[in-house]
């Protein structure tokens, strides 16, 4: 005899999560997840295995700053010698360019 296994989520409360995550979305699930008293990873997973979740997009962090080489380039553009400074970070580099341009 098979044994059956003992649901984590009944139907009702998959059709309160799913509810509330067309009404909260993605930036929520904490929100959600303490609603149905889940935890977060609990209810992400249900909602990949229902087909219904759509994950935060990514921002990426590359494309919305200069590169290193770019930031040297632009260092040398503005007259200041740059060699030996290819070592150090973007963050660092960029606080020499905002001072040297001030």
């Amino acid at each position: 005899m098979a044994e059956s296994k003992n649901a984590n989520y009944t139907k009702e409360v998959t059709e309160k999560l799913l509810d509330l995550y067309s009404d909260l979305g993605t930036e929520n699930l904490d929100k959600i997840a303490e609603i149905i008293e889940k935890p977060i990873k609990s209810v992400r997973s249900k909602l990949v295995r229902l087909g219904v979740y759509v994950p935060l997009c990514k921002q990426d962090s590359k494309a919305s700053s200069p590169s290193k080489k770019q930031l040297l380039r632009n260092l040398e553009a503005e007259g200041f010698n740059a060699d030996g400074f290819e070592g150090a970070t973007k963050d660092a580099l960029s606080r020499l360019l905002k001072t040297i341009q001030s």
